[in-house]
Parts: C-alpha cells; structure tokens; sequence
C-alpha cells in the first residue's frame, strides 16, 4: 500500500514579495527555493504544522489564514523528479505576527543556506520545488481556484477520444 504524505505549507507575501527557504542542491550546482513547509507530525493539525514550520525554518510566527492552493505530487506521473513519496501539499495564506521578522535558523536543515524575500515578478526565474509558481502567482493575483481534478478528466477524455 501506497502511503501519501501531507504537508503543510505557509504562504507569506508582504510588499509583492514572497518569503522562501534557499537551499543548496545536492549535487552543489546552484541552489532552489520552498516555501517554508513540511510533513504533518502525528497529532497536529494541518494549520499547527504550518506554523511550526514557519517557525523551524524562518524563525517566525504567523497567522494562518484560508487555504490558497492545494498541489499533488505523484512520483509515477512525474518520474521520481521529486523522490518516491506521493505527497499532498495544503498552502495557507499567512501573514507574520506583529513584531515577527524572518531569520535564518539557529538549527537549519542540513542544506539549508538562507531565508529570503523574492519578488513574485522573479518567481518564473528561481528554481522552487515543487514548482508552484505559477499558482502562487495566480493566487496573489486573485485568481479563481483552479479545479485540477476537473482539468485532469477533460484532458483524459480527450485523450481517449483520439
């Protein structure tokens, strides 16, 4: 049996930026960018773990507000690109508490390098995984929510019809 993994994710924008976690590659070519996010712990919640993880990895506390995108990754359908784990990523809309300013943290992942704001008009030309750019620009230009599931059936319909 499959196991799927849920993570929570914090979308922070202030100033027509967005808050990132730089990272080294592995391979020590270059870097990538996530948002501050990671894998829900037995017993909490979906909001719990995206403040925890704002504050693991930005050392800042937020505010959790609605949800602004759900992705899925599928590592069958994207050719391991991301690893073998199936994962389900929720991204909330958050804002920081007052007085509340991001660091780097005192005990960073391993390959973490920084904590940075980018300017969303830079987001198509950085390197973030998964790559959520563009929902994260439609969101902070209010788009509707896109119905992936829906897209996925019109699309396999009309492959089935060729």
């Amino acid at each position: 049996m499959e196991k799927i993994r849920l993570r929570a994710c914090a979308l922070i924008v202030e100033d027509d930026a967005i808050l990132l976690i730089e990272f080294k590659n592995d391979n020590d070519e270059g870097v990538h960018y996530n948002l501050p996010a990671g894998g829900v712990e037995p017993g909490e919640t979906l909001v719990e773990a995206a403040k925890r993880e704002a504050m693991e990895e930005a050392c800042v506390e937020v505010e959790v507000g609605p949800v602004a995108f759900v992705y899925e990754y599928q590592p069958v359908k994207n050719n391991y690109i991301y690893g073998d784990t199936h994962s389900v990523g929720v991204t909330f809309a958050c804002k920081l508490k007052k007085g509340s300013s991001p660091q780097f943290p005192d005990i960073p992942d391993s390959t973490q390098i920084g904590v940075k704001w980018i300017p969303i008009s830079e987001l198509p030309a950085i390197v973030l995984y998964p790559e959520i750019q563009e929902d994260i620009i439609n969101y902070c230009r209010g788009a509707e929510y896109r119905n992936y599931a829906e897209e996925y059936e019109i699309q396999q319909s009309k492959q089935s019809k060729l």
